[in-house]
């Protein structure tokens, strides 16, 4: 059990059938409370029925260590990137062309075989202005085309920018797989995103009480195209909103998402499971 003394949610009730957490990043803490040691945060999820997770790296330091600790824990297998946000910083260290050696390096990074996403990549006009814009576009690409190369999935992170990660996919050509994290887009969205053959992962936000526009598209999702994250140690779901997140809360979106869906929930999580082995491989 986590430290009563901490800010951690207690465990909730374990799930009936194994699933796993399809974006994490197990090396961030929140505010004042630290990450949980790697080797506590997988017994902690084992213990609810979340025996693997998928680590992402966003910038080149969080990808190095993503692909280590993929490495050193066969539970563990990673997805490597520059972050939306990221590119832009990189950028402006040294000119556009400064991110050519980065995404190199990611590139390097994505042929290990305990990587299995490229990503998380794409478009986020919220933390980025138009001046970042360009740069964004470049790296999604780029990330794009690593992706199919290497044949892994491409893990889409996609804020305030629907319209323009699809065209850009659409444009540059998605390969074939593409996860879109944290899924944030409404019913013709989603419907969308099922049409041309994505997963939609969903984390804790679909648990707040304001979302019902994504509760309306994960209705209209089939089961064969769900996932489901934490973005830990983001996203917390409720009742524990604003608390650190990580793996072992899984069951508690999960079980949302069973109620949205009309399943009992050990049916969902099968669904779940296998369309994380199908996006990530089995590991």
């Amino acid at each position: 059990m986590p430290d009563s003394g901490s800010d951690r949610p207690p465990l909730p009730e374990p799930l009936p059938v194994a699933v796993a957490d399809s974006h994490c990043h197990l090396e961030m803490g929140l505010g004042d409370q630290p990450a949980l040691p790697v080797d506590e945060a997988l017994a902690l999820s084992k213990e609810v029925g979340v025996p693997r997770i998928v680590q992402i790296g966003c910038e080149l330091e969080s990808a190095r260590w993503a692909v280590d600790v993929a490495n050193r824990y066969e539970e563990i297998v990673a997805g490597v990137s520059l972050h939306p946000n990221e590119a832009p910083r990189v950028a402006a260290g040294g000119g556009r062309g400064a991110i050519d050696p980065a995404l190199a390096e990611i590139d390097a990074l994505a042929a290990d075989p305990r990587v299995r996403a490229v990503g998380e990549t794409g478009l986020d006009y919220f933390r980025t202005g138009d001046d970042g814009r360009t740069v964004q576009h470049q790296s999604f690409r780029a990330h794009i085309e690593m992706a199919k190369r290497h044949g892994k999935a491409l893990v889409i992170h996609d804020r305030d920018a629907h319209d323009d990660v699809l065209a850009v996919l659409a444009d540059q050509g998605a390969p074939e797989r593409v996860v879109l994290h944290c899924f944030s887009g409404d019913v013709d969205m989603a419907r969308e995103c099922v049409r041309r053959g994505y997963w939609l992962s969903f984390a804790g936000t679909v648990t707040f009480k304001n979302a019902a526009v994504l509760r309306n598209a994960l209705a209209v999702t089939p089961p064969d195209r769900l996932l489901v994250e934490t973005d830990a140690p983001f996203l917390t779901p409720t009742p524990y909103r604003g608390r650190p997140n990580a793996s072992y809360l899984v069951p508690l979106t999960l079980r949302l998402m069973a109620e949205v869906k009309a399943m009992p929930v050990e049916d969902l999580a099968a669904a779940v499971a296998a369309n994380t082995e199908a996006a990530f491989d089995p590991w």
